[in-house]
């Protein structure tokens, strides 16, 4: 069963909703349940910040019972998202906009909107095929735009959210804040996923209408915030980086996918090159260009305190050069940390800084450079 209890909202910024009369963080999703504000009666699932997850440690509003009962639905809506559970709500998917709307009055196109399960058979956009950039968590996902941006001023890059991490699309404060610097695009939630600007009922559906119907010249795909995991080879939210690179590669769009490294993880399994993203490129069925960054290797910090001195970056290069070799392409790019730190973008993981951690931000760096020169 849903561990749900009762609550009175006490702060509406940020939302804390006294529960049990204990004052508790909680996180609600407007889009979805309507507005809180101080005094509400609220139903919160209280289930992840009881477990004291890391990621996720958070009540969450599952529904307002002082506003939140009055929801005006919608009219002609054929697809659902969170269908089937107690949340399910209508959305109009992206991927209608390839056989109308955005694609009207391009050659071949009939206008009129697809239903049911009319397929999408709209012609492509004129032009090359749109690089896909497949991220392994959410992360990435800031420094990869922007270094994307610098490479390439005025480059539409967007971002298709799938499962992994968070489903809502809304929780996201890096995407706010890129779409606030117009250094994103767009923004759609792709299967599970749901809340973003658009919706797309598949991941390979969201990626091929991002090009398509919505005229980005390159997508970023990865999680929301936070990452599933159970420690083991396959469970955990990184694997969806192979759905994400399948998807592409099944398109036939140039296919990027960004090594998750790092110099200090406390994690031998996420030290160096990741667990998660060895996985990936050792299961994936056809290959990809991985980005590496060009840096000199003593000046990263050590795998521990014993290991030689660039031990980490040493390592990561060597782990991805052996599951490379023969599959996958390996391209060195130059990064820019100093210039990203600067900016004020999200610069933490796991609370590590740049200083602490600068090879899991040097991944993303180069593979956003990488992106950039993937576009013709």
């Amino acid at each position: 069963m849903l561990k749900l209890r009762r609550g009175t909202v006490v702060a509406a910024e940020p939302l804390q909703v006294e529960v049990g009369g204990e004052r508790r963080a909680a996180w609600a999703d407007a889009a979805l349940i309507g507005p809180v504000e101080a005094g509400d009666e609220v139903i919160v699932n209280v289930e992840a910040a009881d477990l004291g997850l890391g990621s996720g440690g958070f009540d969450v509003v599952h529904a307002n019972l002082t506003r939140g009962l009055a929801g005006p639905g919608a009219e002609r809506a054929h697809v659902m998202k969170l269908n089937y559970s107690s949340l399910q709500h209508p959305v109009q998917p992206v991927e209608e906009d390839t056989v109308s709307g955005d694609q009207e009055g391009a050659s071949g196109d009939e206008p009129g909107a697809a239903t049911g399960d009319q397929e999408a058979t709209g012609p492509v956009r004129p032009g090359p095929p749109t690089p896909v950039l497949v991220i392994p968590l959410h992360g990435h996902l800031a420094p990869a735009v922007w270094a994307a941006s610098q490479a390439r001023p005025g480059l539409r890059v967007g971002f298709c959210q799938g499962s992994g991490g968070a489903l809502p699309g809304s929780l996201s404060g890096d995407v706010v804040e890129l779409r606030r610097r117009e250094l994103l695009c767009g923004h759609l939630s792709a299967g599970a996923a749901y809340g973003a600007e658009r919706e797309a009922i598949s991941l390979p559906g969201g990626i091929d209408a991002a090009g398509r119907a919505l005229a980005w010249d390159a997508v970023v795909v990865g999680p929301g915030p936070g990452i599933l995991g159970s420690a083991t080879r396959l469970g955990h939210g990184g694997m969806a980086a192979l759905e994400g690179a399948h998807a592409a590669l099944a398109l036939r769009l140039p296919t990027l996918v960004s090594p998750r490294l790092s110099s200090s993880d406390e994690r031998p399994r996420h030290r160096g090159l990741s667990h998660h993203t060895a996985a990936v490129l050792e299961m994936l069925l056809a290959p990809v260009r991985v980005p590496v960054p060009e840096a000199e290797l003593e000046g990263w910090p050590m795998l521990a305190a014993d290991a030689p001195e660039g031990g980490s970056a040493r390592a990561a290069l060597d782990s991805l050069i052996e599951i490379c070799t023969g599959r996958h392409d390996l391209a060195v790019e130059s990064i820019d940390l100093d210039g990203y730190a600067a900016t004020g973008l999200p610069a933490t993981t796991m609370r590590r800084s740049i200083a602490d951690d600068p090879l899991f931000f040097a991944a993303p760096l180069a593979a956003g450079r990488a992106l950039a020169g993937a576009v013709a």
